[in-house]
């Protein structure tokens, strides 16, 4: 992790999602929860990096389309507003699709990879390869049914950058290997420009809840409750040696205190 580090850290919610909490949080009992769907721009030595790309629009506005990939009653999507997500997200921030140099997908399930249209031919696109191979050459209908959609990244034209493991991907932002969600679910150590520092967890950790009782996501492909705990205190050993804060990916309370946090240092 060398290098200047992150000048501006920008949390964007591309939507959300409503969901069982067991989803989240392994054996939890029948309560729903509205979970924002979270995506981090970060200013990097080099330019913009992204984290994640939210839904792909098309799948859930298209009637058809929405009764193949979102039949429900289990997980149902949520779009913030009429327009693409996304690009309206980076316009608030004060951004254009144009800055993004670079992205960083934490996993191939539609609510993180369903804006990858947007940058097909455009900027490299990082990946573990574990994940882009199970999503390739999994038998279907595996994948699938398991929340990721090929049409949101089956695209020639994307330009992938393959990891088997930890690795750095930008100054002050490392990608690290937290298998267990997904057979290649990477979450994101940053290190800002003044020292300080944050571990986004993405999927590894859904919830506050994960990290502090150390219990797994319910939602994991190939993987044991206890491959998903191990990946949680792989997480929190990164942070406390660190001393960075470990943020969870879809709580419905941490991820909007954050979002406004930062952008009042902004």
């Amino acid at each position: 992790m060398m290098g200047l580090g992150v000048r501006r850290i920008v949390p964007l919610t591309l939507g959300w999602v409503d969901v069982p909490k067991s989803v989240s949080v392994d054996g939890a009992p029948g309560e729903m929860l509205r979970e924002p769907v979270p995506a981090v721009a970060l200013d990097c030595d080099g330019g913009w990096l992204l984290l994640d790309t939210g839904m792909n629009t098309a799948l859930i506005t298209d009637p058809a389309l929405r009764a193949r990939f979102h039949p429900g009653p289990v997980e149902q999507p949520v779009l913030p507003g009429p327009g693409e997500p996304l690009l309206d997200a980076l316009a608030a921030a004060g951004l254009d699709l144009a800055d993004i140099r670079a992205v960083a997908i934490s996993h191939l399930h539609y609510d993180h990879a369903g804006g990858l249209k947007h940058f097909a031919g455009r900027v490299p696109v990082h990946i573990q390869r574990a994940e882009l191979e199970y999503a390739l050459l999994a038998r279907p209908p595996g994948p699938e049914e398991n929340g990721i959609f090929r049409v949101d990244f089956d695209d020639p034209r994307i330009d992938w950058r393959l990891a088997g493991g930890d690795t750095g991907i930008a100054p002050g932002v490392t990608a690290v290997c937290t298998a267990g969600h997904t057979p290649g679910h990477q979450s994101f150590v940053v290190r800002t420009a003044d020292g300080g520092g944050f571990v986004f967890a993405f999927d590894a950790a859904d919830l506050t809840e994960n990290i502090d009782r150390e219990v797994a996501v319910g939602g994991r492909i190939g993987a044991t409750a206890a491959d998903s705990v191990e990946q949680i205190r792989k997480l929190k050993r990164i942070a406390a040696d660190l001393g960075y804060r470990l943020v969870p990916g879809h709580d419905p309370v941490v991820w909007p205190a954050l979002t406004a946090e930062l952008a009042s240092r902004s």
